[in-house]
């Protein structure tokens, strides 16, 4: 089996194709689905079924999630609707498609992706992807391994859920110059470091883009590169994670 399923579900959009899980690579055109509002769990995986039937897929079906996911088991929820808290994804959106379906956190993903197939690849050590856009989401791997579910964009500093100050958003909303967010991102980094003692940070999110734009102000210990396969990493992640599944 060289190709899966990947699907990303996000606040705003769904969107699917099949990747080469050899290559990292999509395999077809992908397909985008506006995220239906409200985004309940009996709506969202009716919109996952339509991505299966649009590839007129049969095998395993990986998806991104914003949420930590534990066993298949969405235990927050973040940017979708508060009913899918204690919601079994992978049971519903088997039940819903007919396939075996894995189920993971949305950042856990992309840096899965990362590490296999991008900026990450062949890197040793402590690993971590934080993806900077609405929120901050986050991934750590030790020589390759994922630990799930570190939702880093949520620890505190000076009493603020790090997110909130330096989210790609925050500099959007409050018009902040590239300095003045950069130093904001460098403080957050500078704090993850302390924790974890990365080897290598990687930087995800549609911000990653311009990393040049903010890279001089960031003053951190571990090396820091952005992210190379931006917007298919949830969708390719998901798929890797559901071939390993």
């Amino acid at each position: 089996m060289t190709t899966v399923l990947g699907v990303d579900i996000g606040g705003t959009g769904i969107k699917g194709a099949p990747v080469d899980i050899e290559k990292g690579e999509l395999a077809a055109d992908r397909l985008r689905i506006l995220t239906p509002q409200p985004a309940t769990p009996d709506a969202v995986a009716k919109v996952v079924a339509e991505l299966v039937k649009h590839f007129d897929w049969t095998g395993p079906v990986g998806c991104t999630f914003p949420a930590v996911m534990l066993h298949g088991v969405a235990m927050t929820a973040a940017n979708v609707d508060q009913s899918w808290i204690g919601t079994d994804a992978e049971k519903e959106f088997g039940k819903e498609t007919g396939c075996k379906v894995t189920v993971l956190n949305d950042a856990d993903a992309a840096g899965l992706a990362e590490v296999r197939f991008g900026a990450g690849r062949k890197r040793d050590g402590v690993v971590i992807v934080v993806t900077l856009g609405t929120g901050i989401g986050s991934a750590l791997f030790a020589d390759g391994h994922l630990f799930p579910n570190t939702e880093l964009g949520h620890i505190l500093m000076n009493g603020k859920e790090a997110e909130k100050r330096a989210a790609a958003s925050i500099r959007e909303n409050k018009s902040l110059s590239w300095s003045k967010w950069g130093k904001r991102v460098n403080e957050y980094l500078q704090y993850v470091e302390r924790l974890f003692s990365p080897d290598l940070f990687i930087i995800g999110g549609g911000v990653s883009k311009k990393f040049d734009r903010f890279q001089p102000f960031l003053g951190v210990r571990a090396e820091v590169v952005p992210a190379q396969l931006r917007n298919e990493a949830g969708i390719v992640g998901a798929a890797v994670a559901a071939a390993e599944g």
